[in-house]
């Protein structure tokens, strides 16, 4: 069946290129309100994607730590999940930094270049570590559950989820079985919404190209090329390392999260891949106590695809501007972008807006931004695919190091969910 679901998310792309295209060239008055029609339906896909986030990161997160045992095991975990996110946000930054230097995708940039004092409207404000802290604690639980922000849910879940440990056996039990429970609810929910993902494939690529048109592709070639190029040695990166650290059977990881890739490519949504994301961590024998735990993390500290479009975006706007650009004040670039990416957790065209503030701060004209904005949908499918590869691969080598990663053959032949892909009762795999 995981075959068939690939085959369809397939053809629905394709569909929606063919048809995006039709609508662009055939009904050029019609296709801006084509285009928002279709993606109705996309939207509404998002918002059942969004609908399932917050319950499902609660209490998969909330079960895997209370079962995770004393706190000071936590604490290792949390330590070699922030050291592997720390390098690999530098390597993608960095990567980003020399791929932008080599290539000069910005010289003799043929266009027309939109004046300084333009606007994006995007906010520009300068990082600062106390608005990072203050957005990091939530001040309310049930409002960080509306607004998804699943850094706040995390932050309340370690708490909630320690609390519950450090109660008598006889008074946690009943709350942890109940958040067993929600998590096997919340996986069948899924599975659910999940049906619906071809559908919305279709409507996001058909939306994007009836208004756009590919076309649009062709203004910006040369940045985009030497975008995608980087991003192509970014996943050679992290596939080699995926197989010096886990071995062969990494393959198996790649095959079961192409699905997730493909919607989180096609939708430009990260977000809409974490159910299949952690599912195919799941069926790949990563224990969901340390899954539960790592890829909300991810989310908030490990986008490799949206840290290495970060320096290559603001130095190709320096390059069309002709503003130069020393090794220092690039690698100074790099380290505040290390820094300010980390607090736009749930913040809306996240990356466009670390830029907007990393321009502000290095003497670049914010206007530049409006070159790209146009093509940052095709852009972020490439940047939201490479997150999802990213933040599997810190899952399954955090789960390796902690002993917590199934030896293969004590999965089943048809890849069926192991016994702890939520803590309790086995659940059937979710296709």
């Amino acid at each position: 069946m995981s075959s068939r679901f690939t085959q369809y998310i397939l053809i629905a792309m394709a569909l929606g290129i063919v048809m995006g295209t039709v609508v662009f060239n055939y009904m050029p008055d019609n296709r801006v309100a084509i285009a928002a029609d279709v993606n109705l339906i996309a939207m509404l896909f998002l918002r059942l994607i969004k609908m399932i986030i917050a319950p499902l990161v609660f209490a998969t997160l909330v079960g895997g730590i209370a079962h995770m045992g004393s706190g000071s095991r936590l604490g290792r975990i949390f330590a070699k999940t922030m050291g592997w996110f720390v390098t690999a946000s530098f390597v993608s930054l960095l990567l980003g930094l020399i791929m932008v230097n080599l290539l000069e995708p910005g010289a003799n940039f043929p266009g027309t270049l939109p004046d300084k004092s333009q606007s994006t409207g995007l906010p520009v404000s300068a990082f600062s570590f106390e608005k990072f802290l203050t957005h990091l604690i939530p001040t309310s639980i049930a409002d960080a559950m509306a607004q998804n922000e699943i850094l706040q849910i995390v932050v309340f879940a370690v708490f909630f989820a320690v609390a519950l440990g450090a109660m008598p056996e006889e008074r946690g039990k009943p709350i942890l079985s109940l958040i067993d429970d929600l998590a096997h609810i919340m996986l069948k929910v899924t599975g659910y919404v999940m049906l619906f993902a071809p559908l919305a494939v279709w409507a996001a690529i058909m939306a994007t190209v009836a208004k756009n048109g590919l076309g649009v592709l062709w203004k910006l070639i040369v940045f985009m090329g030497g975008f995608y190029l980087s991003l192509a040695i970014l996943w050679m990166i992290l596939i080699i390392v995926g197989f010096v650290v886990i071995g062969p059977r990494y393959k198996n990881l790649l095959r079961l999260i192409r699905e997730p890739l493909m919607i989180a490519f096609s939708t430009a949504s990260s977000e809409a891949a974490y159910p299949k994301t952690l599912e195919g961590l799941n069926r790949f024998g990563a224990s969901s106590r340390i899954s539960s735990f790592v890829l909300p993390l991810g989310y908030s500290f490990n986008l490799d695809g949206t840290m290495m479009y970060c320096t290559f975006a603001s130095v190709f706007i320096a390059q069309t501007y002709h503003i130069d650009m020393p090794l220092g004040t690039q690698l100074a670039m790099l380290a505040t972008l290390m820094i300010t990416s980390k607090g736009v957790a749930g913040v809306p065209r996240a990356s466009l807006v670390v830029i907007a503030s990393t321009l502000s701060q290095f003497g670049i004209p914010e206007a530049g931004l409006l070159m790209i904005m146009g093509i940052d949908t095709f852009l972020d499918m490439g940047r939201s695919a490479t997150n999802v590869i990213g933040n599997s691969l810190a899952t399954a080598v955090v789960a390796k190091w902690e002993g917590e990663l199934k030896p293969e053959h004590e999965l089943g032949p048809d890849d069926v969910v192991p016994s702890d892909a939520v803590p309790g009762d086995p659940v059937p795999a979710t296709h």
